[in-house]
């Protein structure tokens, strides 16, 4: 399942407890504009408020056919059956998540350097979250800022050393960054304030995802 639902979906929306808008409303908003695979981080959350939440959060995922994973609460995301985790690097070990939910899960990893990504790879991950591209604000403890160039550096690092893994995008990114990220070869994006502080979360989406699928059908095209 894990592959074949990486393969349907470039773009990712992190929900964003510093939002206006309640996590569900984000949510929702995010799959009506076309957005096919959602995170839900829950730091500094009430605990008692996340089964509620996660019960909402997987009913919308599922009326827009959408997968979703669960940012660093492994037990939880077992719990709920949900399609998987994104572990931090303080986080659980991507082996010991692959262990509690099985082969058949989304197992994700954040990485900031090529070095991360060797370690990621021997635990098996599924893919890679690689930033951050530039300053952001929903982040408290911030790795060094990447740019297209640590992009570039990176990605041909994993190609020279044969790290097949997809890579997604992730940190401050903007909608008019996404052209020039997608030509760095990485699989996809992830996006959190653009679409939760954003007027219109429903059309930012829209657009994210149509610059997400354009680059990658373009690429392909080439390839």
């Amino acid at each position: 399942m894990n592959n074949i639902a990486l393969k349907k979906s470039r773009f990712q929306f992190i929900t964003n407890q510093w939002s206006s808008l309640p996590i569900e409303e984000q949510v929702e908003k995010a799959c009506r504009g076309g957005c096919g695979w959602i995170q839900l981080r829950l730091k500094d959350q009430d605990e008692s408020q996340w089964p509620d939440l996660l019960k909402n959060v997987k009913s919308i995922c599922h009326s827009y056919g959408a997968f979703l994973i669960i940012n660093d609460h492994v037990e939880m995301a077992l719990k709920a059956s949900v399609d998987g985790v994104h572990v931090g690097r303080e986080d659980m070990c991507p082996d010991k998540a692959r262990q509690l939910l099985g082969k058949n899960s989304i197992v994700g990893g954040t990485a900031n350097t090529i070095e991360d990504i060797r370690a990621l790879y021997s635990k098996g991950v599924d893919y890679i979250g690689l930033g951050p591209f530039r300053l952001t604000s929903t982040k408290m403890k911030l790795s060094p800022v990447l740019g297209l160039e640590g992009y570039e550096r990176i990605l041909l690092r994993m190609k020279e050393e044969n790290l097949a893994l997809p890579v997604v995008a992730i940190g401050g990114i903007e909608v008019n960054d996404i052209p020039w990220i997608m030509k760095t070869g990485v699989h996809g994006i992830a996006v959190s304030s653009a679409i939760s502080h954003h007027l219109d979360p429903t059309a930012i989406t829209r657009q994210i995802y149509e610059s997400i699928t354009k680059k990658a059908d373009h690429a392909k095209d080439i390839g």
